[in-house]
């Protein structure tokens, strides 16, 4: 390219003035293109993901789309979503070729200056006709790769945003930069399941008022806790700051080792978590399992075993679907039961694990933990009342505050207590029902005691 503008700089000298003018224009409009190219395709990328997840939403939900006949409304709805992205992408080709229209233009008006100017030339002086031909006709191959050149340089820089967004997630502060100090634990902790909360409180950003508060308690190894309370009570964040999946501000002590100051795989290690909505991965039974390839087969079986899943499964080797749609909602809850009765670690955490599970599968579930999980630590976030009145205590929790803790039975004695409101507005027979059951649990614990 350099060569041809050289070329046509010998034949006609005046063409400098205008190969610069050109030039400076090329670059103008692709300076303005530029601008608008970028927004344009981040409303494109946008739209597309919108698309893709109604896509991904309807798929997963199929079954329940079909039997409540809500066809019409989902493809309004997809209709509605398309129609946003076909727009986003018309104005996207709309940019490019009017790019192109305004570079045509330019390429146009330089050939127009580049044959007139010979033409003028020729009045004036003597021009060899073949070395006109030759610069008119470098000039037409100059218009095309200057054409592409502004399009690819303007389509790199474009693709460039990926690249940004690749390099703000390369830049996001890692989860080990938390631990203040790394200490060394024995191979078998926690060996009791003592957990202790000191002073804590947790934000999800520094801008952000806190969503628990001061909470201090303790919960003894061995006993069975239900965590309740209603919508952003603080359940679900006590978790999180459990596992320590953010910033916290004072202490959660496991046995008598601070959370904070060990390594943080171990730490998640050594607590199991049962979700509401079970976890699969995409490979086989036995990574489902035993991703760590810590015990063998006959352990792995052992466990299937346990949770009446043995007959149903022909080999570790199957490949789980992604999701695990290949396996019912109440077997994949029973794999993710599997996988925390392997471990066998002194602390369960149950995000109310049953609450989408057939009655069965509720039973199998409770009788497992009782038996598998007697002696360790369970904590259990509960939606549904009925199932943490066996509990050994109940945490009351409101606005990031812990305002109850005692068994269900002692807190169901106080009348305007945050627990006794809960358990009345399930109605009379239920909450009688719900009293009957931790009473009756109360007595066996007071005659255990006693022994």
């Amino acid at each position: 390219m350099s060569g041809i503008l050289i070329m046509i700089v010998i034949a006609n000298y005046y063409m400098l003035v205008p190969i610069v003018i050109i030039g400076f224009l090329f670059f103008k409009v692709r300076g303005w293109y530029l601008a608008t190219a970028r927004d344009v395709k981040h409303l494109e990328g946008m739209t597309k993901s919108s698309v893709f997840s109604h896509l991904n939403s309807t798929f997963n939900g199929i079954t329940t789309i079909r039997a409540s006949k809500a066809e019409q409304v989902l493809m309004r709805e997809f209709d509605l979503h398309q129609d946003t992205h076909t727009s986003a992408w018309f104005l996207t080709i709309s940019t490019r070729v009017a790019f192109g229209l305004w570079l045509d233009l330019l390429s146009v008006t330089f050939i127009t200056i580049v044959i007139f100017s010979f033409i003028l030339l020729t009045y004036y002086s003597y021009v060899s006709g073949s070395f006109v031909g030759l610069a008119i006709s470098q000039s037409l191959i100059l218009s095309g790769m200057l054409q592409y050149g502004m399009r690819q340089t303007a389509e790199v820089v474009n693709q460039l945003t990926s690249v940004e967004r690749v390099m703000q997630y390369s830049r996001l502060d890692n989860e080990h930069a938390n631990a203040r100090a790394i200490e060394t634990v024995k191979q078998s902790w926690p060996s009791r399941g003592l957990v202790e909360f000191r002073d804590l409180s947790l934000r999800y950003a520094e801008s952000d008022p806190p969503v628990l508060r001061n909470l201090n308690f303790d919960i003894t190894p061995g006993s069975k806790i239900g965590i309740v309370g209603r919508t952003g009570a603080g359940k679900s964040s006590l978790i999180s700051a459990l596992f320590r999946l953010a910033p916290i501000e004072g202490g959660i002590f496991i046995d008598g080792v601070n959370t904070q100051s060990i390594p943080l795989g171990q730490l998640r290690k050594c607590i199991s978590i049962i979700p509401q909505e079970p976890v699969l991965f995409s490979a086989t039974l036995r990574y489902n399992l035993d991703p760590f390839q810590e015990f063998d087969d006959r352990k792995l079986w052992d466990v299937l075993e346990q949770v009446e899943l043995k007959e149903s499964v022909r080999d570790l080797d199957i490949i789980v679907s992604e999701g695990g749609s290949n396996f019912s909602l109440g077997q994949r809850q029973l794999l993710c039961l599997a996988r925390a009765t392997l471990r066998n670690n002194k602390i369960l955490v149950l995000d109310e694990a049953t609450a989408n599970v057939d009655p069965r599968t509720d039973s199998l579930i409770q009788h497992t933990i009782r038996k598998r999980f007697r002696n360790c630590t369970v904590l259990t976030i509960a939606h549904r009342l009925n199932t943490i009145m066996d509990s050994d205590g109940v945490l009351v929790m409101n606005a990031g505050r812990m305002v109850e803790f005692n068994h269900p039975h002692v807190l169901l004695q106080e009348e305007d207590g945050y627990f006794s409101k809960m358990v009345a507005e399930t109605g009379p027979a239920m909450a009688l029902q719900l009293k009957q059951i931790a009473e009756e649990f109360y007595s066996v614990n007071v005659i255990k005691s006693e022994v």
